[in-house]
């Protein structure tokens, strides 16, 4: 919802309701962990009131974990943080858990994903950032495939329930490559808002994929 009119925003929610779309993703920013600010509980509640839809929120925020119960009240499905920003990790994804939500570990670029090995196993979701986070729009990073294969293998290898999901550059010619390279879930925001058609483009997403696979 990040590439969303604020303007309109209703109008926006109302779109992705009607679409082939899976979740609301939110990209929640604090200025701080990452150069830029998005929008917080007020703008959150608002499209909670209007969407039909599960929401995914991604929290590029310090601190995450004083927050938790403040995200299940509005309506957070599933609850994500950034691996470089939880210095206890393991304790913050429980602390998710044990509030009612799925819990997601986000990962920069630069960070390789051998890390969440000692942890996979009780992660719902990993959110691969495809970009540097903190911006809509940017160029994909062609490195993400090879981490997105090597994360599905740990996966696997462990025998866990776990979700890859791609933020950042997701469009027509780089969907299908993150699908073969084990991806789940798609988030789609600059390219999906950008486009004349958002509800024909995000059909056309959808229709890429299998029917396993999620776009958000």
């Amino acid at each position: 919802m990040l590439s969303a009119d604020f303007a309109n925003l209703g109008r926006d929610v109302e779109m992705i309701n009607q679409s082939e779309a899976d979740w609301f993703h939110l990209d929640v920013m604090d200025g701080v962990f990452v150069p830029n600010i998005s929008f917080g509980f007020p703008v959150i509640k608002a499209i909670q009131k209007l969407a039909t839809k599960p929401f995914d929120v991604h929290l590029m925020i310090v601190q995450p974990e004083r927050y938790i119960d403040a995200f299940k009240a509005v309506g957070t499905d599933i609850l994500s943080v950034h691996y470089e920003a939880c210095t206890h990790l393991h304790r913050t994804i429980f602390a998710i858990k044990e509030a009612g939500m799925k819990a997601g570990v986000a990962l920069n670029p630069h960070t390789p994903v051998h890390l969440l090995k000692p942890i996979i196993a009780d992660i719902d979701l990993v959110c691969m950032m495809s970009v540097n986070p903190g911006f809509g729009g940017q160029k994909f990073i062609e490195h993400t495939y090879q981490k997105c294969a090597e994360l599905k293998d740990m996966i696997l290898k462990a025998n866990a329930n776990c979700l890859i999901e791609i933020d950042g550059g997701v469009n027509d010619l780089t969907a299908p490559l993150l699908l073969n390279a084990g991806a789940n879930v798609l988030v789609a925001g600059n390219y999906v808002f950008g486009s004349a058609d958002p509800t024909k483009t995000i059909s056309l997403l959808k229709h890429l994929f299998s029917n396993t696979t999620k776009l958000s």
